[in-house]
This record gives structure tokens, sequence and C-alpha cells, in this order.
């Protein structure tokens, strides 16, 4: 039986993929485990500045494996939750690459994934409450911080499915591209954000997710415990000289 999920590295970009093509890459137990795994391992990797998420097979994931859960087997991982992931995503940044279905838990991994590539055939939605459920995978978290209000509730109380072109108007998709050019077109994405220090890459996006919650009267100061590290780090000092040598920087993630 091949692995349910997959990985490879280049250039400073990981990809994980689930590779359940024959069920439309529902999250089963093994999923969730194998992108919780391959998260632990490269947020922990100095060589990988970011990383990637889709599918195999034309479809990026059709939610949870509903016949393992009948079956107990549980699509969770630890403390990183549904999927291995969306209670505590990565700290590096993380694209979407969707082709097909994202719906239900599907539609909550591409949600918590920090930017979304999209194929113009793809499909979104959070069907849950047309099966008398509430899509409890962060979905209904997520949804109204990244939309308008409105779109977010249009979309968790009817259930349908949303057309890519639908979401990048809302601001939810980054960019969308012929069918089959997800993946590739979320790899330039990814490249053209590993340019970037790795240290100043994962603080630049911790900030933005916490910053949320953060008061105005302690947001810079918080801020200021997150950047303090990278500004004292080596790859700064490698970025100006790199900036003054006019090359391109040799980061070490350190």
């Amino acid at each position: 039986m091949p692995d349910a999920v997959l990985t490879e590295v280049t250039d400073g970009i990981a990809v994980i993929t689930i590779n359940r093509p024959e069920a439309r890459n529902a999250v089963n137990g093994e999923v969730a485990r194998g992108i919780a795994a391959a998260i632990d391992e490269f947020d922990a990797d100095k060589a990988v500045s970011v990383l990637v998420l889709t599918g195999a097979g034309g479809t990026f994931c059709a939610g949870m494996d509903l016949k393992g859960f009948l079956a107990g087997d549980a699509p969770v991982a630890a403390d990183r939750g549904f999927g291995g992931m969306v209670q505590r995503p990565p700290a590096k940044p993380v694209v979407a690459a969707v082709e097909g279905y994202a719906l239900a838990g599907g539609f909550e991994l591409a949600l918590a994934c920090d930017l979304v590539v999209a194929s113009e055939q793809a499909k979104f939605g959070l069907p849950e409450v047309r099966r008398g459920l509430v899509a409890g995978a962060g979905g209904l978290l997520r949804l109204p911080r990244q939309i308008p209000y409105h779109v977010a509730m249009e979309i968790a109380l009817t259930g349908e499915h949303y057309t890519a072109a639908r979401l990048h108007q809302a601001g939810l998709v980054n960019e969308i591209v012929p069918a089959g050019e997800a993946l590739a077109a979320a790899r330039d994405l990814a490249g053209r954000i590993a340019q970037g220090g790795p240290l100043a890459l994962a603080a630049t996006k911790k900030i933005i997710v916490e910053s949320a919650d953060w008061d105005s009267a302690s947001a810079f100061a918080r801020q200021g415990e997150i950047i303090g590290p990278v500004f004292t780090s080596a790859d700064a000092r490698e970025g100006a000289m790199a900036f003054a040598e006019k090359r391109a920087p040799n980061w070490r993630g350190e």
C-alpha cells in the first residue's frame, strides 16, 4: 500500500502531498499523522523556508474519511488536530495548491494555510450543515477572519460549493491558474517567498497570525519579543552584507 502522505524538498521548499486519490484524498488517521510528522520535520529543518500542501490525482481533499471515522479511525494527530495541522499549523509559511475539491475538512486544511493557489476548476465549501453537522476543524473560526462576514456566513450556512473565482473575489484565493497547474504555480509563489530569510519569514507569519488578539497597549512590546532574536541573528547580518555586496544572500536559518 502506498504512503498516504508524500514529501519532497527542493530549493528550500517542502511539498507535502496527500496521497489517497482513490478516496479523493479524504483524511484518515494515517493522513493526519503523516502531515503532522512532515510539519514537525520541516519546521525543524533549517534548509526549509516554505511549505506547500497539495493532493494527488487532481483533488486537494474531500474532507474526513467517513468510512474510517465510522470504523473508529480518528483523523487527528495529537495537538495538531484534524488533518495533522488545523489546530497547530506550521510555524513556517505554507501555501495550499488546490485542484478539484477542497470540501469540509479539506477546505479547513486550506484555510489553515497562509496562501492559496487554486485551479480555475477548483471547488470549495463547508457542507457540514447539510449533513446535520458543524464544521469544527477551524472553518468557522478562520473563515470570518479571512473574508468578509456576510460572505463567510453564506458559505457556512448554505453548505454550497463555491468556485475559485468567487473566493478570489472575496480575497481568500491568491491566484487562479489553469487546471493542472496549481502545484507549479504554488511552487513558484513559494519560491518567491523563500527568497526571504527563514527566521524573518517565520517571525513575520507569527506576528500576523497572533497579533489579531493583541491589545494596542502591548502590541509593540509583544512584537519586539518575536523580532528581537531575528535582528541579532547571523541571517540578519548576512542579509545586510549581501545587500551591500550586491549579491544574493546565503541564508543559514540561524
